[in-house]
């Protein structure tokens, strides 16, 4: 396994991050795997020396933090460890269980690190932009969590370039915490975060490390295949976020079923491979409920593509809609 540097900072985190929002509760979901199907995964993303791990309080409302805690914990020091998990969504029907507000980001917080059952968390990251909340106050009670050495680093996730930046200006005016990374919405059929967002954290040194590099699963099979996990057929996210009826995502799968059978691999280690290559990406969240899902990520990874190969899973794809900031 590789480690790089997340961004600007000295942090160094696996090439590979398994994201971790199958697991917890399937009561929350019915494709989420409870704690012995976790620890099987998690087993697995140890022995390949991931060292990166990503949740988020909402994840099974609470119940992956636990069972991902619980887990690490039994099976390495917390030092050789980074955990990063987020905060924005609702956690309850109370009206103040939710966003960024200075009551939410300080009862959040000591939510999750009672959750994993650890005194910090490495990476903690908005997952969304609150767009009730005023801005300042915002990162003023982020920048108070991180003096109280709570959390070490301070990420963000989908969200429009403008505010990105608006909030990095104001951080550096005050001289509060900054953001180091930025987890967006980004594969081979989904690129719109290619003319703003990527360019900015570039040009800003933010690490980036993008959720659902495979589509949701889409990119693991022939366009008209049937899904192929239970995930894959009942996530109504994807719905959300992927039209399976798009003749131009049709293609985009398809010369990417082509570079894969030429390479006698797996389609899902050449979508990794991509993803993986593209500038400015810090390493890909593999959000895998199987061990064997982990392998083909990080074989994928390591996988170097040519240029005419990269040239032919770009050409199909035409611009869309902004879809995963909701």
């Amino acid at each position: 396994m590789d480690y790089v540097t997340l961004g600007r900072t000295g942090l160094r985190i696996s090439r590979v991050v398994l994201g971790c929002m199958g697991f917890g509760s399937p009561a929350w979901a019915a494709w989420v795997k409870g704690e012995a199907e976790a620890a099987a995964v998690i087993d697995r993303a140890l022995d390949l020396g991931i060292n990166t791990f990503d949740l988020a309080d909402v994840y099974s409302l609470g119940a992956s933090e636990e069972i991902v805690g619980r887990l690490l914990a039994a099976r390495r020091a917390r030092h050789r460890l980074v955990i990063a998990t987020k905060l924005f969504n609702p956690m309850s029907d109370d009206p103040n269980d939710c966003g960024l507000s200075r009551k939410h980001v300080f009862d959040a917080i000591d939510a999750s690190l009672r959750r994993l059952g650890t005194d910090h968390v490495d990476l903690w990251q908005i997952h969304r932009f609150d767009r009730v909340t005023p801005l300042e106050e915002t990162l003023d009670a982020l920048d108070a969590v991180v003096r109280a050495g709570k959390v070490r680093y301070l990420g963000a996730s989908s969200m429009f370039a403008w505010q990105f930046m608006k909030a990095l200006g104001m951080q550096r005016a005050a001289r509060l915490a900054p953001f180091v990374s930025m987890q967006p919405h980004y594969n081979l059929i989904y690129r719109e975060e290619e003319r703003e967002m990527l360019p900015l954290c570039r040009s800003e040194g933010i690490g980036v490390i993008p959720w659902s590099p495979l589509a949701r699963g889409r990119l693991t099979r022939p366009a008209d295949a049937p899904p192929a996990t239970l995930r894959a057929g009942t996530d109504t996210t994807q719905a959300r976020l992927y039209d399976a009826s798009a003749a131009q995502d049709g293609a985009v799968i398809a010369a990417l079923a082509q570079v894969a059978k030429a390479r006698s691999v797996p389609m899902a280690q050449v979508a990794y491979s991509w993803l993986a290559a593209r500038p400015g990406v810090t390493a890909p969240i593999v959000g895998a409920v199987r061990p064997e899902f982990l392998d083909d990520a990080v074989a994928g990874v390591a996988l170097a593509l040519d240029s005419a190969e990269v040239a032919a899973l770009e050409a199909p794809y035409r611009p869309k809609p902004v879809a995963g900031h909701e």
